[in-house]
């Protein structure tokens, strides 16, 4: 079908650099267009995410946080400038990604990710993004995801280090299969603590956006039963192969989650 009989002029130049690939192409396209893809933190990973998928196309982007935008956010959370220090950071997220492309549609969602409206947050939605910087968090959206049946990508940093995979449930490892359980809190030092390289969460981010994409548009192969794991000191990537556990608490064959729980 000619991109003509179903794009705008406008439409048609804004994303003929992602038409031209024959793995998109004018099909997948439409699919991003009438995609929903839901952002669960607009920090160091959720702004380049969600800034990548608004320049994509993606006709619907939820985004969701509780913070408001803090100066030392400004040196890897590229989705909010100076600006707008003391904003709620959707809005400004969404902000940001309006002026890339207003042709989109940007659901903000101003509040806390919790147990009690994990799986309203998450429901209608064909493709989650993680961008939540603590493990409770990161535990919580990977059982609400695999419960409501709906791909995730995760991804992680710290200091130079990062690593993303996709969820695809029943199908793939799911983050319990691999972390059991969250370390305890003085275990693991924060970015808050420890720091991180602004453009590692940049890399990670645009991983996490390049597989929605790819999971909308039906193209490549996904980081499925693969943590990839990157070094910006060294500039090496290595995919380590995971497999699911019929013991997982919440994908397994004996399921023992079988809610979301907030994790203390």
């Amino acid at each position: 079908m000619a991109a003509e009989k179903i794009f705008s002029p406008e439409q048609q130049e804004r994303y003929s650099r992602q038409i031209l690939l024959r793995e998109v192409g004018v099909e997948g396209q439409r699919k991003l267009g009438r995609a929903r893809v839901l952002v669960v933190g607009v920090g160091g990973l959720g702004s380049p995410a969600s800034l990548y998928l608004a320049a994509a196309g993606v006709g619907t982007i939820g985004i969701v946080d509780s913070d408001r935008v803090e100066l030392s956010n400004l040196q890897r959370q590229i989705a909010h400038a100076t600006s707008g220090l003391g904003r709620v950071k959707v809005e400004s997220a969404a902000e940001a990604m309006l002026a890339i492309n207003p042709e989109i549609e940007v659901l903000p969602l101003h509040a806390s990710f919790c147990a009690a409206n994990a799986l309203e947050i998450i429901r209608g939605y064909d493709f989650v993004i993680d961008g939540t910087d603590n493990f409770a968090a990161k535990f919580l959206l990977n059982d609400a995801c695999v419960l409501a049946g709906i791909p995730l990508s995760h991804a992680g940093v710290l200091r130079f280090q990062g690593q993303a995979m996709t969820i695809l449930p029943g199908r793939t490892a799911c983050y319990r299969c691999i972390f059991r359980q969250p370390p305890e809190p003085s275990a693991v030092e924060t970015c808050a603590e420890a720091g991180v390289l602004g453009p590692v969460t940049g890399m990670l981010g645009s991983i996490q956006a390049a597989e929605a994409l790819k999971y909308l548009a039906g193209a490549g192969q996904l980081l499925g039963n693969i943590l990839l794991c990157f070094d910006a000191l060294t500039m090496e990537f290595r995919r380590l192969p995971l497999q699911r556990q019929e013991d997982c608490p919440v994908c397994g064959r004996e399921p023992v989650i079988t809610e979301p729980k907030d994790l203390d």
